[in-house]
């Protein structure tokens, strides 16, 4: 069973850093890549960041440059990272990781002062 778990969510005032973790079990990643995506309020669900199988990274114009996404493998598990840097309010919103067709639950990022 696939399990993709998000944390690492939080209020945090502009110009500040978070990093988010996704835990996921149950996966492949040789066949599919992650990814993390965002959705404020009153907004579409969008891509932020996406690895491939390969190991190619993408991003949002929006994020170029001050978020990183990574991951790592440890036993069974995969965990995918975004390390996000000199945050601004405009990427307030629910923070979700993806792989295939498999959703976490999300975890809130809320940057304000």
């Amino acid at each position: 069973q696939v399990q993709l778990v998000e944390s690492g969510g939080g209020l945090v005032q502009p110009g500040g850093s978070l990093r988010l973790s996704c835990a996921a079990s149950g996966i492949v990643f040789s066949v599919n890549g992650m990814g993390w995506y965002r959705q404020a309020p009153e907004k579409e669900r969008e891509l932020v960041a996406a690895i491939s199988s390969g190991g190619n990274t993408r991003y949002a114009d929006s994020v170029k440059g001050r978020f990183t996404i990574s991951k790592d493998n440890a036993k069974n598990m995969v965990y995918l990272y975004l390390q996000m840097n000199s945050l601004k309010p405009e990427d307030t919103a629910v923070y979700y990781c993806n792989w295939a067709h498999v959703w976490g639950q999300g975890t809130q990022v809320t940057v304000s002062s």
